[in-house]
């Protein structure tokens, strides 16, 4: 598909979040805040950096889910990479203080080449954020806090994990149209 012919990707989303219908309605009064962050998200996936997915304890379930997913085969497209912190630092969740976070960021900046960006979901005042607030690239789902590059929820919602799960789905998709080249991700 010739360049000129890729939607925009923000009004890509708005098309795809009608096209769901009711489900999705929350959803669309947001919709700039979504298209300003994910499209940022896909474009450096695209670029081919490492995706290191960090959650706050709660939302430990939805890393689970989505380094289960994000890759399946029966989605037929290019792999991404993609890890949790977890598994590149075991004892992320003992790590306090801007030294020891430093030396983290520096072991995955050697690892990746700097060719990585985190992708945190959680509450914003969790420690577990401390290292993705830190770098202007990464990628939030940020709950109960505003941040810079980052689509704010309320922890509050009744509906959260519903949400949560429908926004990775709308993700997935948008990744999806990016790679295809349905979609511009950098419009």
């Amino acid at each position: 598909m010739p360049y000129s012919d890729k939607l925009d990707f923000a009004q890509w989303s708005l098309d795809t979040i009608r096209e769901e219908g009711g489900s999705l309605s929350w959803l669309e009064e947001q919709r700039f805040e979504w298209s300003k962050t994910t499209a940022y998200a896909l474009e450096q996936i695209l670029q081919g950096k490492t995706v290191v997915l960090i959650t706050d304890e709660k939302r430990k379930w939805l890393e689970s889910y989505i380094l289960s997913s994000i890759n399946t085969a029966a989605l037929e497209r290019p792999l991404i990479p993609i890890v949790s912190i977890d598994n590149l630092c075991v004892h992320y969740n003992s790590i306090s203080g801007g030294e020891m976070i430093d030396v983290v960021d520096d072991m995955i900046s050697l690892s990746y080449k700097d060719e990585y960006f985190f992708w945190y979901i959680g509450k914003g005042e969790d420690k577990r954020s401390d290292i993705a607030k830190r770098k202007d690239n990464s990628y939030f789902w940020i709950f109960d806090e505003d941040f810079n590059n980052a689509f704010t929820l309320k922890s509050y919602d009744k509906d959260i994990d519903i949400k949560l799960l429908q926004l990775y789905r709308l993700f997935d998709a948008s990744l999806s149209a990016a790679m295809f080249g349905e979609v511009d991700a950098s419009s």
